[in-house]
């Protein structure tokens, strides 16, 4: 029978990377609602020294380089530590590039020999103001890392869609029997939320038994509050007041 799902975009490898190196658990965070993924991608990182492995190159990819310390960087990149993969795209592409992007990501999960693939996104949050906690979901491909959600107390979803790069590739661990779990934290689509990216990460440390240090990113979480805060207060501040009520004015007055 055929293989329907296609290929994914090429991965070219970094000069100097070393291959043999991977393995452990692959991680992936894209720029999605909220920028939780990319944000607990960039702060697994950093925090852990992870070193670059790969980059994910296409034509139709636009033609940019961020700029990070000084230093350009495509924008899909892949990077690799002791027994722990990350793949992030640092920019959003459009909807009809999931497929190609779920497959990219599927074929680094299988070629590098990763035993868990771990994707995290964001779940828009019915309460958009700001608070100081959040929920985190779970979705499982196998019984296995269902069993692991429920040993962490991560809720899992009964009834629902997982869309884009997240379902695809949730669907085809579960055709392919592949080990893989997204973590959906509830978000603020407003503006890249930092807090929903620790609550993921933290939930990420209890799902592996590992520890990793969350203080920048609450502080950067802190900080992006503040701004939105003042924001706020300046646009409520700034805003015109409401029309009085006038008992005595029983008709719309029209001004031509």
């Amino acid at each position: 029978m055929a293989d329907a799902t296609g290929e994914g975009y090429p991965l070219v490898l970094q000069s100097g990377a070393d291959p043999s190196t991977l393995g452990g658990v692959a991680v992936c965070g894209l720029t999605t609602v909220g920028s939780v993924g990319v944000i607990a991608a960039s702060h697994l990182i950093a925090s852990l020294g992870l070193k670059p492995m790969g980059t994910v190159i296409h034509p139709e990819f636009p033609a940019v380089a961020l700029i990070q310390e000084s230093v350009p960087k495509h924008p899909v990149r892949v990077y690799q530590g002791e027994e722990m993969g990350v793949f992030i795209s640092e920019i959003q592409f459009p909807q009809a590039s999931d497929f190609q992007f779920g497959n990219t990501v599927l074929e680094w999960f299988q070629k590098g020999g990763f035993d868990r693939l771990v994707i995290i996104d964001g779940l828009v949050s019915e309460d958009l103001g700001l608070k100081e906690d959040g929920d985190i979901w779970g979705v499982a491909s196998l019984q296995s890392g269902r069993d692991a959600l429920d040993t962490v107390g991560i809720q899992r979803i009964q009834q629902g869609i997982v869309t884009g790069v997240s379902g695809f590739l949730l669907a085809e661990g579960e055709r392919q029997g592949l080990d893989i779990t997204v973590l959906l934290a509830e978000c603020n689509p407003v503006y890249p939320d930092a807090r929903a990216a620790l609550i993921a990460v933290e939930s990420l440390c209890d799902l592996m038994d590992i520890e990793i240090p969350v203080q920048t990113l609450l502080d950067e979480a802190r900080e992006i509050e503040n701004r939105v805060r003042e924001a706020f207060e300046r646009a409520q501040s700034s805003a015109l007041p409401a029309p009085k009520d006038d008992p005595d004015d029983d008709e719309i007055s029209m001004v031509y």
